[in-house]
């Protein structure tokens, strides 16, 4: 039976794929999966994608516009970036999930490859404002990186818990 009754398969499945991506991890994604929680035939999501991996493709590119989105707002500001960074990636963790598992991605996509390049050059431009050499754009950029990259995946992971509010948190780190 067809429960689909909305304007945008598209993006309802990549909505599907980042629940599942949350909820029980991103290897659990299948087209098929895809479209019995949608509704809608089996050929459905490969009308969409093609293929389990440019379907990851297209879920990470999301997040990385919607990451990039977030990062810009903080553009002059390092300290803020990490912040937004950080309370993003835990606020989107089935995007997150796949955004960081470049095997599962398709490497040769324009859209994903200029995505990921701006969220560097973002950090990148953040971090050049109180660098004074290319040598430490590149190791401060590194090191921020690390740095949210390393808080997020902790505690999306649950290898640490999670405060209930874990802005103040976060500021205290970053700073």
């Amino acid at each position: 039976m067809n429960t689909y009754h909305h304007g945008d398969l598209r993006r309802q499945l990549l909505a599907q794929a980042a629940t599942i991506s949350a909820t029980i991890g991103p290897e659990s994604i299948t087209l098929r999966e895809l479209a019995r929680r949608a509704g809608v035939s089996h050929s459905a999501p490969v009308h969409h994608f093609g293929t389990r991996q440019n379907l990851l493709t297209a879920l990470a590119a999301d997040g990385f516009e919607a990451l990039n989105g977030a990062l810009t707002e903080y553009s002059d500001d390092i300290h803020e970036m990490g912040i937004a960074y950080v309370l993003w990636a835990i606020g989107h963790p089935g995007h997150y999930a796949v955004m960081w598992r470049p095997r599962n991605l398709a490497d040769d996509n324009e859209q994903l490859n200029r995505l990921r390049n701006h969220a560097w050059a973002l950090l990148s431009a953040a971090v050049s404002i109180s660098a004074s050499s290319e040598t430490e754009v590149k190791v401060g950029t590194y090191a921020a990186f690390a740095v949210v990259h390393g808080l997020a995946g902790i505690w999306l992971g649950g290898a640490l818990p999670r405060p209930d509010d874990p802005e103040p948190l976060i500021r205290e780190i970053i700073q």
